[in-house]
């Protein structure tokens, strides 16, 4: 459209650098109309200057403009699931009359609803919300948005019993905008956007399962019940995401930790795990790996305390920051805390002796144990725990060394993961958050200078807005498992602020005293987390130099038994983790024990086998059984059981 002489148009500038003009406002929906039918249909929303907005909102300045459709993979799926979270809402006070609705929003892969209900929902109440949902999306209810003021919108929810939703409004600010978007009759507060009608949601979508919460996520406060479910852009990907599920679902270390014999978590000790020996010899291997590692990269290792005075938690800034997750405890009079985290007791060491620019940069590494403490209902199996130990390092360097060793550490981080059997791994730039230390010039210099080394590196990477830590930004590295699922894992973090609170310094080349810049480092962030991931992405099913019991010898006949022991014994001493099973059971019980107990292998031994001096050899997950001579036993296992970076050491 053309603007008429004397008026100003607005000019929508699209994607492709095409430009539209129109008189007076226009909205997203007349757009896709003017460029085809077909776009017409498809648009979910449109985005003006970066910001989703309804179809049907007016556009009153030019802009940078673009149309959403399901083609916009991750715009296109918090639309449908925003939606689907309004619909499941309605489904529930449609079945379910006097259920008070509280907040929905959409979360990885879904999306969930929190209510309060005395009665408790059921699996069979479940199926029926779900299709109550489908009836209300075939009946494609149109949706509609209107401003109201805040008072307002609080008396109208209180009138209709919505109590928490009148004191989420009550609690905005005084003159906020507040936007109510009504399906139908029904309507709830929220910020939107949302698609035009509920049929553009599709059937895509299933519940999944129900779940307590307390309201606002504090358990003082009044406990609800929460519904969770997916949604996706079509039938496929739905199906693929349920068969993920079920995969996950059979991998779940909690499950398998106990299967196994690795590890488990008792009441007497919440968020606490208790390591089997089995799990701990996983632990130790894990544990060796990465100290070689380190050692290797130039980390020198050391030993700080657990509990460290309050003094030193407010000095660093952790006390204010931090302070509602440390666990407390008081002695001779003074408050003490358990580590949450390592930095201020490396700070401490570094201050020993006063150091030279010569003596930069310095990598001091700690296996530290820290103990923070995570509400019960954030515990997850070894995924989310109170006490834990990291694989923490802090690198003191200059401000020029930053770039040398940011660089070093991606290139280190990326060694690890392949060593681990993980080939795709993203990064995310996290920036200032909200609640920080240190100025805005500060932190500019270390945003950029982070930023700046990261590209140097040639990595893609994506921004991650106010993530960062509250002392400086961090990039996070983020490893895709077996599956398909994301783990962010690795960090490391530019420190400008921390050891100028706790008085670091060092003599430059100039002779004055300077503060040190300090990386924050973590590979597998911590050992507990990395070997629930570990688990998982194996299913058990570990590679010969992480299991736990890497072979069993395991006899047919009691004639074998002295046969069977002596090659055991000598498994032993090459440094393999062997089991020996001479019970009087039939083999084909015992071959599936240990198959069950995901054994790598299994080393059968009769009467036919000490004669020859030879063992039947079955690899797990191979129907196919070797016949192989002692030595070649002996040989085979401890090539296949040495860590990739001892081997790497001994082929060199």
């Amino acid at each position: 459209m053309t603007a008429a002489a004397g008026n100003a148009p607005i000019i929508l500038t699209l994607p492709d650098g095409s430009s539209r003009e129109y008189l007076g406002t226009v909205t997203a929906a007349e757009v896709a109309a003017d460029i085809g039918p077909g776009l017409a249909k498809a648009a979910l929303a449109g985005e003006v200057d970066g910001a989703l907005v309804d179809l049907d909102l007016p556009i009153t300045e030019s802009c940078q403009f673009r149309l959403i459709t399901t083609r916009d993979e991750n715009e296109a799926l918090e639309l449908i699931r925003h939606d689907a979270a309004h619909i499941l809402a309605m489904a529930v006070q449609e079945l379910f009359p006097g259920t008070q609705v509280t907040i929905g929003p959409v979360i990885d892969d879904g999306f969930y609803y929190d209510f309060a209900r005395e009665e408790p929902f059921s699996l069979e109440d479940l199926d029926k919300i779900e299709q109550k949902m489908k009836e209300i999306v075939k009946r494609d209810v149109p949706t509609r948005r209107e401003v109201w003021d805040r008072d307002e919108a609080a008396d109208h929810f209180l009138e209709m019993g919505e109590t928490y939703k009148a004191e989420l409004i009550r609690d905005l600010p005084a003159g906020e905008e507040i936007r109510v978007y009504h399906h139908g009759d029904w309507h709830d507060l929220c910020r939107g956007p949302h698609l035009m009608s509920s049929g553009k949601i599709g059937s895509a979508f299933k519940l999944t399962k129900l779940a307590g919460a307390y309201w606002r996520g504090d358990a003082k406060n009044a406990q609800l019940q929460r519904i969770y479910g997916t949604a996706w852009r079509d039938k496929k990907e739905l199906k693929a995401y349920l068969t993920r599920i079920e995969e996950a679902e059979k991998r779940d270390h909690r499950k398998l930790g106990k299967e196994m014999d690795l590890f488990h978590i008792q009441e007497e000790a919440v968020g606490m795990v208790f390591w089997h020996p089995k799990g701990w010899s996983l632990y130790q291997e894990v544990e060796q790996y990465i100290r070689r590692a380190q050692r290797e990269r130039g980390y020198q290792e050391v030993r700080t305390p657990q509990l460290i005075d309050r003094k030193l938690w407010e000095a660093s800034g952790h006390w204010d920051k931090f302070r509602e997750n440390m666990f407390t405890s008081n002695a001779d009079e003074k408050d003490l805390a358990l580590k949450p985290m390592n930095c201020p007791a490396h700070i401490e060491i570094f201050k020993q002796g006063l150091k030279s620019y010569r003596e930069l940069p310095l990598r001091m590494a700690e296996f530290g144990c820290c103990h923070r403490y995570e509400p019960s209902g954030a515990l997850h199996g070894l995924m989310r725990v109170r006490g834990f130990t990291q694989d923490d390092a802090h690198i003191f360097c200059t401000e020029e060394q930053i770039l040398s060793e940011t660089k070093e550490f991606v290139d280190f981080l990326f060694s690890v993961y392949r060593d681990f059997g993980f080939e795709e791994v993203r990064v995310k730039f996290s920036d200032r958050p909200d609640v920080r230390a240190g100025s805005d010039d500060i932190w500019d210099r270390a945003e950029d200078s982070l930023r700046g080394a990261l590209e140097q590196t040639g990595l893609e990477f994506e921004m991650n807005p106010g993530e960062g830590a509250f002392y400086g930004p961090k990039l996070e590295f983020v490893l895709r498992d077996a599956i398909g699922r994301d783990w962010q894992c690795g960090t490391l973090q530019l420190d400008f602020v921390v050891p100028g609170r706790l008085g670091a310094e060092y003599v430059g080349e100039d002779n004055d005293r300077h503060t040190p810049v300090m990386l924050h480092r973590a590979i597998f962030g911590s050992f507990e987390r990395w070997i629930g991931i570990l688990i998982e992405n194996f299913a058990g099913r570990f590679p010969l130099w992480l299991a736990p019991t890497q072979a069993v010898v395991t006899t047919i006949v009691s004639d074998a038994d002295e046969y069977a022991t002596a090659l055991a014994e000598k498994l032993k001493a090459r440094g393999i983790r062997v089991g020996l099973d001479t019970r009087n059971e039939k083999i084909n019980y015992k071959v599936r024990e240990h198959s069950h107990a995901k054994i790598p292998f299994i080393l059968v031994a009769g009467r036919r086998e000490a004669d020859e001096g030879t063992i039947a050899v079955r690899r797990l997950g191979s129907k196919e059984q070797q016949v192989l001579t002692i030595d070649e036993v002996v040989d085979m296992l401890t090539a296949e059981a040495t860590a990739p970076d001892v081997a790497r050491q001994q082929s060199a």
